[in-house]
């Protein structure tokens, strides 16, 4: 009862970029294309390395529910608020010079640039809100309460659909409507979630500031998001070099990598839900000791998660050309990314285990681990790179992308044995 709303949720937020890369598509011009392709990969870099105010959230949270102690869960959601509003005002702050560092980094022609500035500086400015909206969901997750985070990343994902329309082909607002309609969403968004949260707390246990900021709690949810901090950073950064390396082979290839790259967000987000049951499940189960029940949620969610990225697999290569024809009217970008639609229907194969591992780590909080298999993976996928991109082309980035999402998954699954072992033999 986790796994299929949450995967309806996730599913609205790809569908959310392709619908953006779409309207911004009609327009006819690659340059636009790119530039919500480099503007959400520099957002991605900031926002999204502070995920781990979702996932982190999820995994405490699930761990206090498992072990029967209402105040812990409610101070973890209050120390996640705190690190959220503060990361996102400090964001706001620093968009500029973020931008300006992120542009340097990455490149592209100044069409594109241009475009990216556009999109970047307003859209940064729903920082403190998406931020605390990744703490509202994680803590709703964390209690399983899936149908909540289905209602609010609805909430967030179709409004932000319905408004990108309006404002880019109603009001002709450009690239600058797209970033526009995302700040209104998250606003929105946010303050929905927060009435949920007090109506949830309503006649409940609450913590007091010091118990809040208690100094061993507090330490140890920095720790674990520090750790899921510098695996999503990582993470980022891999895609944010797929994305320059497809930037410097020119805009039409930029404009049709990422197109494909929608296709394994997609692949990724519909896969999700099972990852996301999986951090619930899991948590739980180590909050209560309980080995069986780890056992059969990591057994379950990856069953079905393999079955689920098949099929997506299937589709994507079904229906590649149609997805690519509906996004975008430049025939140049269309035929390009037909070349290489292969390597994209085949992101959900490869990345599945990953996807997996990942909810599993988060709910068990074993954030070091995966800090250390992710850096050890990104070594790997820089090192593919350099070997195949020079005998390849974008065939070599595309395989090396697949590498990578490979390696992250076995290694996690093999560092999974080992810590389920340790974990439930020291709580027996």
């Amino acid at each position: 009862m986790i796994a299929v709303p949450m995967t309806l949720a996730y599913l609205s937020t790809p569908i959310l970029g392709l619908v953006d890369t779409a309207v911004i598509g009609q327009l006819g011009d690659a340059a636009l294309i790119g530039g919500i392709a480099l503007g959400g990969v520099l957002f991605d870099l900031v926002f999204t390395t502070f995920n781990f105010l979702r996932s982190g959230t999820t995994g405490l949270t699930a761990q206090a529910v498992g072990s029967g102690n209402a105040l812990q869960e409610h101070a973890v959601f209050f120390r996640a608020s705190l690190l959220a509003i503060g990361l996102g005002l400090a964001v706001v702050l620093l968009r500029a010079p973020i931008l300006e560092t992120g542009l340097l980094a990455m490149g592209g022609s100044a069409a594109v640039q241009a475009a990216t500035r556009d999109y970047f500086l307003v859209r940064a400015l729903s920082a403190p809100f998406a931020l605390m909206n990744y703490a509202i969901l994680g803590w709703f997750i964390g209690r399983g309460q899936a149908g909540t985070g289905l209602i609010l990343q609805t909430v967030l994902n179709g409004l932000n659909i319905a408004l990108s329309v309006l404002f880019v082909i109603g009001f002709a607002w450009g690239i600058t409507g797209v970033a526009a309609a995302t700040v209104v969403s998250e606003i929105t968004a946010c303050l929905i979630g927060s009435t949920l949260v007090a109506r949830s707390m309503r006649g409940r246990p609450l913590p007091t500031l010091a118990q809040v900021l208690e100094k061993a709690e507090f330490r140890r949810m920095i720790a674990v998001n520090r750790d899921i901090m510098i695996r999503s950073f990582t993470l980022l950064f891999a895609f944010a070099f797929f994305t320059s390396r497809s930037a410097v082979q020119g805009d039409t290839i930029l404009a049709a990598n990422a197109i494909l790259q929608k296709f394994f967000l997609i692949g990724g987000y519909f896969l999700d839900g099972f990852a996301t049951a999986a951090e619930q499940l899991c948590g739980r189960a180590i909050g209560a000791r309980y080995r069986p029940a780890f056992d059969q949620a990591v057994r379950l969610t990856l069953v079905w998660g393999f079955v689920l990225a098949g099929l997506a697999a299937a589709v994507f290569w079904g229906a590649g050309d149609a997805i690519v024809a509906f996004i975008t009217t430049a025939e140049d970008v269309r035929t390009t990314a037909g070349q290489y639609l292969f390597w994209a229907a085949l992101t959900p194969v490869f990345g599945v285990l990953a996807f997996q591992m990942d909810g599993i780590f988060i709910g068990a909080t074993w954030s070091r681990d995966m800090r250390n298999m992710m850096l050890i993976s990104l070594a790997l996928y820089l090192a593919s790179y350099f070997v195949l991109f020079p005998l390849l082309g974008n065939h070599g980035l595309w395989l090396a992308l697949e590498i990578f999402l490979g390696i992250r998954g076995l290694s996690l699954s093999y560092i999974c044995r080992i810590r389920a072992a340790e974990t439930f033999r020291a709580a027996a």
